[in-house]
């Protein structure tokens, strides 16, 4: 597949587990571009805040925290890895005890508008994959090429259920499905940035196609935009 030389911004954004940060992954690469997970930012955050005991509730208590951490996103030979104050998180951010809390702590609009800052700061070079709930409403709405990921609960249970396995977590995929609902529930009512297509975005249903399938279907919009 003939790839395009300008240098564009990628939103991509979706419901959880509807394959976004696989599918950015594979662009970002075919293209040469910077990835950028801004999940794993949120996770980060929230990770420190459980750690440090700080309520997930309290956005006070949370913003506070937020101004005196580092958050990094450093592209390594085996993929991108996060760091949370000086210290590798990668792993770390994808516990299950993480994935329950990620929700409470990204709905406070205060912890929204600062990462939404420092996202904006690294999508300002374009050449970016940026993947996540708010990217192309939000983050960067001025975005070239906007898509809108979406899947079955019970399709996107059993790709969580799959990853948390290949990872060595233990894992229950009936009780997949229903964290998977009610994180839609939170992410959809919540009043900062809630999970919405954006008007210009291009839906994909990812329910029956695979990770490659996907990516070149975006692929193949990222060409249309330079023709």
């Amino acid at each position: 597949m003939e790839l395009m030389n300008k240098k564009i911004a990628i939103a991509i954004d979706g419901p959880a587990a509807a394959g976004k940060s696989t599918v950015a992954k594979i662009v970002a690469a075919k293209l040469s571009y910077i990835y950028i997970d801004t999940g794993a930012m949120y996770r980060a955050i929230t990770l420190k805040a459980l750690e440090k005991l700080v309520d997930v509730h309290d956005e006070s208590a949370l913003e506070e925290l937020l101004k005196s951490t580092d958050i990094q996103l450093i592209q390594k030979a085996d993929g991108q890895r996060v760091y949370l104050d000086e210290h590798d998180v990668t792993m770390d951010i994808r516990s299950k005890e993480v994935t329950n809390n990620v929700s409470y702590v990204s709905q406070h609009p205060k912890v929204r508008g600062e990462m939404v800052a420092r996202q904006q700061k690294l999508a300002e070079r374009r050449g970016v994959v940026m993947d996540g709930r708010d990217i192309g409403t939000k983050v960067i709405p001025d975005a070239e090429v906007k898509i809108f990921l979406v899947a079955s609960v019970k399709e996107r249970a059993k790709r969580r259920h799959e990853e948390n396995l290949s990872k060595g977590f233990s894992s229950d995929l009936e009780e997949l499905k229903k964290e998977i609902e009610k994180r839609d529930l939170i992410d959809s009512k919540r009043e900062a940035s809630p999970l919405v297509k954006a008007e210009d975005a291009i839906e994909i249903d990812t329910t029956s196609l695979t990770i490659e399938e996907v990516a070149d279907c975006i692929l193949r919009e990222v060409n249309k935009f330079n023709q």
